[in-house]
C-alpha cells in the first residue's frame, strides 16, 4: 500500500491548454497496472480542448465551479459532481468560476500520446 498527499506530486502544465495542469497521482509512479488517477486543475477561464478518444473518463469534482460540454450541451460542475465520459464521446471541461476548478480524473493506463 502507498499513501501520500496529492500535493506531493508536481502539477505539470497540460500541453496546448493554457491555464491547465495535471498531477499524475496514481499510475506508473506506484506501479498501478490498470488505471491512472489524475488531478486536473483549471485556472479561472481555462478549459481543456474539445476532444475525443477511445477510452472512458471517470471524474469527481473536488472544488470550484465549471461546466462539462458534449455534443448535446453543457452540464454544471461543482464540488461533489461526478461525470462519466463514454469512450469516443466529444467533451470539454471548462472553469466558469473565479477560483481553480480541481477534479479527479481516472482513465485506463495511458498509452503513448494520451491526453486529457
Amino acid at each position: 500500500m502507498k499513501a501520500y498527499s496529492y500535493h506531493d506530486i508536481p502539477a505539470e502544465p497540460a500541453e496546448g491548454m493554457p491555464g491547465a495542469r495535471i498531477r499524475w497521482v496514481i499510475g506508473e509512479n506506484v506501479g498501478a497496472p490498470n488505471f491512472a488517477t489524475r488531478i486536473i486543475e483549471l485556472d479561472p477561464g481555462a478549459s481543456t480542448t474539445y476532444h475525443t478518444h477511445p477510452w472512458e473518463h471517470e471524474v469527481v469534482v473536488l472544488e470550484g465551479q465549471g461546466a462539462v460540454r458534449d455534443a448535446d450541451g453543457r452540464a454544471p460542475l461543482e464540488p461533489g459532481t461526478v461525470v462519466y465520459v463514454e469512450p469516443g464521446e466529444e467533451h470539454q471541461f471548462l472553469n466558469v468560476g473565479d477560483t481553480i476548478l480541481r477534479f479527479v480524473c481516472v482513465i485506463p493506463n495511458p498509452q503513448p500520446a494520451q491526453e486529457t
